[in-house]
């Protein structure tokens, strides 16, 4: 069995002391292909450089919601042109992102939505998919999103809603307009009924999984740093929410990850 683990931040410090051996998980796991996020174009020469030591990586540049910069300085666009070039500047970026909206945590919400736009323009510029994150946003999410479309009907969006957490009416949303929906170790929580029902719904050639390691572990390892290796108890509690074979869903949800992400081997 083989699987993609579409979204994964193994650049943090929580990997320092033993990526080597996190790898060597992986790989035992059936982990072939991994996506890896980016929250800052500073990021990028450090996850560059992680690539370069291992090949079955991949790799995206953009500007979390959440970053220190928007709240300090607000959205400054010379970051779009930043994005823009990182990303032309090596083929393997595979991806603009991650991008979106969070209104959780912050209130910049005006900042927020600027530098959605922007990076989405980057993401159509090169003709590349986008990494969506979503929190308490799905209503402004999907209006900028639709926006956006509007702007130019013959290049429309295509990218992924990742790490889930909506409703199935808002999952419905997202699927309409042409996204994938990727799910983390949260549709593994015991809690997570109303996330598992969205699970249900999604076609099987618009389903990711990932990690968003180090965070969300699965369960049984809730609360624990999280790891490429455990994408496989996402994939299993899919199999079983979906009632479906999980051979079939791991070929499925890599291929999904190989045309979205346009992946070579």
């Amino acid at each position: 069995m083989k699987l993609v683990d579409t979204h994964v931040h193994i650049n943090f410090k929580d990997f320092l002391p033993d990526l080597e051996a996190v790898r060597a998980r992986w790989q035992i796991a059936g982990i072939t292909k991994l996506v890896h996020s980016c929250t800052s174009p500073d990021e990028f020469i450090e996850i560059q450089s992680i690539v370069d030591r291992f090949p079955e990586v991949s790799f995206a540049v953009g500007l979390h919601p959440l970053n220190d910069d928007l709240g300090e300085h607000g959205w400054q666009p010379q970051i779009a042109e930043q994005i823009h070039d990182l990303a032309k500047s090596d083929r393997r970026v595979v991806a603009i992102g991650e991008m979106g909206l969070d209104f959780y945590k912050a209130d910049n919400h005006e900042e927020q939505i600027k530098a959605f736009r922007a990076q989405l323009a980057v993401a159509r510029a090169l003709d590349l998919p986008v990494i969506i994150h979503c929190r308490d946003a799905a209503i402004t999410t999907r209006e900028v999103l639709e926006s956006f479309n509007a702007e130019d009907l013959d290049r429309p969006v295509r990218g992924v809603m990742h790490c889930w957490a909506g409703n199935p009416e808002e999952t419905q949303w997202f699927l309409d307009l042409g996204m994938y929906i990727s799910f983390s170790g949260v549709v593994t929580f015991k809690n997570a009924q109303i996330l598992q029902e969205s699970a249900k719904i999604v076609a099987v050639d618009r389903l990711l999984v990932e990690t968003d390691c180090p965070f969300l572990a699965p369960m049984p390892n809730r609360g624990k740093r999280n790891e490429p290796a455990y994408v496989v108890k996402v994939a299993e509690k899919l199999a079983e929410l979906r009632n479906e074979d999980l051979s079939t869903l791991a070929a499925q949800t890599t291929q999904n990850a190989y045309k979205l992400f346009n992946l070579q081997d």
